[in-house]
């Protein structure tokens, strides 16, 4: 296929129109091959879609990136949501953006079961020791990566630095910083509006003839157009559909079960999970381990690793936490199948809204595009997003080096206090190593994570 299109009849053969079943198979191979994070995610998007395919152009692409870059919850499964849209309206949008789900939930799925069952075995508890250090090392590149873009100022390194002092000294809840970094923003920017750098509007363009280009001319995206009766048959499918496990889980379990309390926690972390994953981990992580005692904090960065090594969007972790929950408080159902229906629950209140947001967002997206107060909001909320991260990545790092962790109190400070003589020399030596080979040697993700569930085995035969 030629690099550039002249605009001559020809560009009309060379800019085919896939059909649904074309789609279909591009998004079944896109699911497959979704490992390496939001990143490697958008890349593997890009590289097919764009650059093979030319479905859609560069500019369109980084448009609706940025778009669900805006939104709560993994922007990678968004933008195929909105891509697959594009192409072939709500049937292509559900299609993309569930096969993207798909091949992690059965991957997530049958892990947490051998887990849950046989995670007293020698060798996947070896496993996992070794993949706790990957994890750590992770999270601290992912602090230093979203470091480097976001905080452009001296006023957004301050926020970042306050909200890391307020979820760990203060133990300030995760959504109620995201709501008050917000309006910190919005304030700031009508008083003191350098703190910010300008928004980048700009963007790049390209010579070559898409598809969406093509659907344009010819009259094939009348469903983009914002329509409020259609936004508001959207709004009200999807909320019916987001609220109906509540309502059933609520009248045959009763409001204390352990399903109907996942439903309802994932339903609130699924509006607050600005900045991906890692964002919102550190505050999951808190309320599973210390509030609803669904997990331990060992458990939970066994399934941040195996949501690191699977396919799909990180955010699948959830599932990890939903079957441990259910499985070790099942109620009337045996553990395994309350495992199962806690694990499909709260895949189902985390990723209802995704598409939501997309088939209610995308047709008015144009509106908000370059707002100089929307776009000072959100940089607050970025770098408060990079405290929250260093928030976890210190938390995971406490309890993967100390096999012991006191929670501490002076006044209104509450923090994790390690206790300094329960030291693991094996896990501190191997988060050791992953950091060199992830930083030094830039070995990668994939490589990092086999080297470390290794290494993990070796250390503890």
């Amino acid at each position: 296929m030629r690099g550039d299109i002249d605009g001559s009849a020809s560009q009309d053969q060379e800019v085919h129109l896939p059909s649904y079943g074309e789609a279909l198979r591009v998004w079944i191979k896109i699911g497959l091959l979704s490992f390496g994070g939001p990143a490697g995610q958008v890349a593997l998007m890009h590289k097919e879609l764009v650059e093979e395919r030319r479905w859609i152009d560069e500019e369109r692409f980084l448009h609706a990136l940025n778009y669900c870059m805006l939104l709560p919850g993994p922007e990678a499964q968004q933008l195929a949501t909105y891509i697959g849209w594009l192409l072939h309206k709500t049937r292509g949008g559900l299609t993309a953006g569930l096969l993207f789900i798909l091949p992690g939930l059965v991957s997530i799925l049958g892990l947490s079961a051998l887990y849950a069952s046989y995670r007293d075995l020698a060798l996947v508890t070896a496993l996992f020791f070794g993949l706790k250090a990957a994890v750590l090392a992770i999270v601290v590149e992912a602090v230093l990566r979203i470091a480097k873009r976001a905080l452009k100022t001296r006023f957004l390194f301050a926020m970042a630095l306050l909200a890391f002092v307020a979820i760990f000294c203060f133990d300030v809840p995760f959504p109620l910083l995201v709501l008050g970094s917000g309006l910190i923003g919005l304030l700031t920017n009508r008083f003191m509006p350098r703190s910010f750098p300008a928004p980048n509007a700009a963007q790049v363009h390209t010579q070559r003839v898409s598809v969406v280009d093509r659907m344009a001319e010819r009259g094939l995206l009348a469903h983009t157009k914002p329509n409020l009766a259609r936004t508001s048959s959207v709004v009200a499918v999807c909320l019916a559909l987001w609220a109906a496990p509540l309502g059933l889980l609520a009248y045959f379990g009763g409001s204390d079960s352990v399903f109907f309390q996942e439903a309802i926690f994932f339903s609130k972390t699924a509006v607050v999970t600005f900045g991906g994953a890692y964002a919102v981990l550190a505050y999951i992580a808190q309320q599973a381990v210390e509030v609803f005692h669904w997990l331990n904090p060992g458990e939970m960065l066994d399934g941040l690793g195996l949501a690191e090594t699977t396919p799909g969007p990180l955010i699948m972790v959830v599932q990890f936490v939903g079957y441990l929950g259910a499985f070790r408080q099942p109620g009337a159902l045996s553990p395994a199948l309350a495992g199962v229906l806690g694990s499909l629950v709260t895949v189902w209140v985390t990723f209802v809204p995704c598409f939501l947001w997309i088939f209610s967002g995308a047709p008015y997206v144009e509106a908000i595009r370059g707002n100089r107060a929307l776009h000072a909001g959100l940089s607050t909320i970025t770098a408060s997003i990079v405290g929250v991260i260093l928030n976890l990545s210190l938390w995971f790092g406490i309890h993967v080096v100390f096999r012991d962790v006191e929670e501490r109190h002076w006044g209104l400070l509450k923090m994790p206090w390690p206790v300094l003589d329960s030291v693991d020399l094996g896990a501190a030596l191997l988060a050791g190593t992953a950091m060199l080979a992830l930083f030094r040697f830039k070995l990668g993700l994939p490589l990092t994570l086999a080297l470390s569930a290794l290494l993990g085995v070796l250390w503890k035969i």
